[in-house]
This record gives C-alpha cells, structure tokens and sequence, in this order.
C-alpha cells in the first residue's frame, strides 16, 4: 500500500513562504497524478492545486493562483508545494494525494484522489 509524508509546514508570518514537501513511497510514483488539498478548522476540505503525472499539465485553486506553485521530482519519488505571500486564510493542515488511476488526468482536477498522508499544518499569524 502506497504511503505518503508530508512535511515543511510551520508557523509563518503573513507575507511569507513556505516549502511544503510529501515522499511516496513506491516505485510507481512517476504514473499518478498528485495533489494537494487542505483543511481549516471547521470547514471541509478543499482543493490547492493537482500535477500531472509526468509535471506537465498543472491546476490551481483560484485562491491560491499566482502564490502557490505545485511541482513533482519523480527521480526523488516527491511532490512539493512553493507557498508565497502567505496569508491568514492560507491558515490549515496540508494534505497531498494520490490520484487513483495511473496515467490519468482529470478535466476535475479535484476529483479521484484516494490515497492521503497525514497532513501537516500550516500557520499563518498575522
């Protein structure tokens, strides 16, 4: 069974950045789609951003396009997530998925991830 681990998350100061990273474990890695969503206290989870298989084909929520920016080392068998001008909302735990088809992008970039790792949070004082 697949496992993934995030890490990079902290406290941070509204206008800052933060590398989020999350290793998969596997020797399919570079086959899936990969994911980014996150959760606020109350509220459901919600879609950050999605990657494609082999990094070229990329989607964003519209609240964090243009700060946020997904990107995929299959070699290192890692997603990353470059977050920028960091803000109070951006306040949640962090979650990356996997997508469960291989070789498949969704035109719902949101949709079809199955596999999760534990999270890590992210605090953003301002």
């Amino acid at each position: 069974q697949v496992q993934l681990v995030e890490s990079g998350g902290g406290l941070v100061q509204a206008g800052g950045s933060l590398r989020l990273s999350c290793a998969v474990s596997g020797r399919t890695f570079s086959s899936y789609a990969m994911s980014w969503f996150r959760q606020a206290p109350g509220k459901e989870r919600e879609f950050v951003a999605a990657i494609n298989w082999n990094g070229v084909s990329k989607d964003y929520a519209d609240s964090v396009k243009g700060r946020f920016t997904i990107s995929r080392d299959n070699a290192k068998n890692t997603v990353y997530l470059q977050m920028n001008s960091l803000n109070a909302d951006d306040t949640a735990v962090y979650y990356c998925g996997r997508h469960r088809r291989s070789y498949y992008y969704s035109s719902l970039p949101a949709d079809g991830y199955d596999s999760w790792g534990q999270g890590t949070q992210v605090t953003v004082s301002s």
